[in-house]
């Protein structure tokens, strides 16, 4: 059995992006569903889509109200998370970075 090193740096990376890119799909869902407004999110498998963001979303309306009607969180959390994707798990990402400098 051949047992291949695992680098916590590249755990890190994975578990990030994969996290990003989730909450990301989250957030891409919520916008579509603001089309759709009779749409119960609290049963069935909404719930996945709802239970990360509502939280999230509520914090951004106290902050930023929506304008004309219209709830503008998630496009703002959109921008968020892939900055914060790009920054952290992008070609040149810190976390990209720290683990070429480690292998290195």
């Amino acid at each position: 059995m051949i047992s291949l090193p695992i680098n916590p740096l590249q755990i890190l990376d994975v578990s990030v992006g994969i996290s990003l890119s989730y909450l990301t799909i989250v957030f891409l869902i919520r916008l579509i569903l603001t089309w759709y407004p009779k749409i119960d999110l609290t049963k069935g498998t909404w719930l996945l889509i709802s239970i990360p963001s509502n939280y999230i979303l509520n914090f951004t309306r106290k902050l930023i109200p929506p304008i004309g009607g219209v709830d503008v969180g998630p496009v703002i959390w959109i921008g968020i998370i892939s900055f914060l994707r790009e920054i952290l798990v992008g070609q040149q990402g810190l976390i990209k970075l720290a683990l070429h400098t480690h292998i290195s």
